[in-house]
């Protein structure tokens, strides 16, 4: 199976410096304006089917592009952003300022550290593995999705090691192409491993 990921365009510029792991803003103008683009791209790779996150940056791909292609679109609320709990909303120049070094929990404690009481890195990680093993059995794929998201995918199906989690974060607007078996893949070899410092990477 070919699984074309596609990491939603920037969003609205009040949302740019913060954390809005699954908060639920919009796109920007300048998001807006690679919708046309990227749904132009999308379609040359002929999907059989088109998964996106429920949120409303990746809606804004995946309805379109559905509709251009005659398919559905299927809403699958594992394919969202890590879970950042009461981080999100808030500037990530706030979260420093409140938790300091805190942060390098998601390096020196993956299994157990909570970013603002939400995901672990091995849980989003989980998440992610569910998402893949549970895909509709097809010859190729999209789902829109998100930086966190997208790049455990990559872990997962090309089984990386988790050190090397966030260089695997695409930018947004970016399409990365997986080879992923039918049945889902393997959880990296890893998974006890610490990853780089993914903190300032925008969800």
């Amino acid at each position: 199976m070919i699984l074309h990921l596609v990491r939603h365009p920037p969003v609205t510029k009040a949302w740019r410096k913060r954390c809005y792991g699954q908060s639920d803003p919009g796109l920007s103008r300048e998001g807006i304006a690679m919708v046309a683009p990227l749904i132009a791209q999308l379609a040359a790779l002929k999907p059989d089917i088109i998964i996106h996150s429920d949120m409303k940056r990746t809606r804004a791909i995946a309805e379109p592009l559905a509709k251009h292609l005659g398919l559905n679109h299927i809403a699958d609320r594992q394919w969202r952003e890590r879970d950042f709990g009461d981080w999100d909303g808030q500037t990530w120049n706030a979260i420093y300022r409140a938790t300091g070094n805190a942060m390098d929990g998601m390096i020196d404690d993956p299994e157990h550290f909570r970013p603002g009481g939400g995901e672990t890195t091995l849980e989003l990680i989980a998440r992610i593995k569910h998402a893949l093993a549970r895909l509709p059995d097809a010859s190729c794929i999209v789902v829109v999705a998100h930086g966190g998201s997208i790049a455990c995918a990559k872990l997962i199906a090309d089984d990386l090691p988790i050190t090397s989690l966030a260089t695997n974060i695409p930018a947004l607007g970016e399409i990365v192409e997986l080879t992923v078996p039918t049945s889902g893949a393997s959880a990296p070899s890893d998974v006890s491993s610490g990853f780089a410092d993914a903190s300032h990477a925008q969800p």
